[in-house]
């Protein structure tokens, strides 16, 4: 995907959000860390246009509810980065945002992450790529753009507040990578 496409397919999950929960009462986006937070922040501009309200905007960091922290062998200490909510998320219909979705471990530990902030009324999950491969029973609710993969495969989602650019890209074990 290029800049293009992204954009295109944000506007189409931003209108698909809107249309879904009726106006967006009650509605906020939480970006997992890091990406995710940058996709949410440009999805709550697109809502803004769309609904004429801002949409409370959040950023949460998993870092401590991975399930492979201690699976992996002794290293470095994971870099703990800071959880910015700053709503209540009790009875809110909470948009949970990341880039990738594969296994579903990610989301997992973010549902853990999120319940401990309070009890919403419901989650849903928006992801710009999904490639498949789960391990755990989670699907998206909006997906910018299916791309199946090999095992062999990785999916790198650069956004330009962080990589200086806007692309979904596959890489391969033996190449630099191709745009997806």
């Amino acid at each position: 995907m290029d800049a293009d496409l992204m954009g295109r397919a944000l506007t189409r999950i931003a209108h698909e959000v809107s249309e879904r929960n009726r106006g967006g009462h009650e509605l906020a986006l939480i970006g997992i860390r890091t990406r995710g937070v940058v996709i949410a922040r440009r999805l709550a501009d697109k809502l803004l246009d769309i609904l004429r309200a801002p949409v409370p905007t959040g950023a949460l960091d998993i870092t401590l509810y991975r399930d492979d922290l201690m699976r992996q062998p002794v290293g470095p200490q994971p870099v703990v980065r800071q959880t910015e909510i700053s709503f209540s998320i009790d009875d809110k219909r909470i948009v949970l945002v990341d880039d990738v979705l594969y296994t579903g471990r990610t989301i997992r530990a973010a549902l853990d992450a999120l319940i401990d902030f309070g009890r919403p009324q419901s989650i849903q999950l928006i992801v710009l790529v999904d490639r498949g491969h789960r391990e755990l029973p989670i699907k998206a609710d909006y997906v910018g753009k299916n791309l199946p993969t090999s095992l062999a495969q990785s999916v790198q989602v650069r956004m330009q507040e962080i990589d200086g650019c806007d692309e979904v890209v596959i890489q391969d074990d033996k190449s630099a990578g191709r745009q997806a």
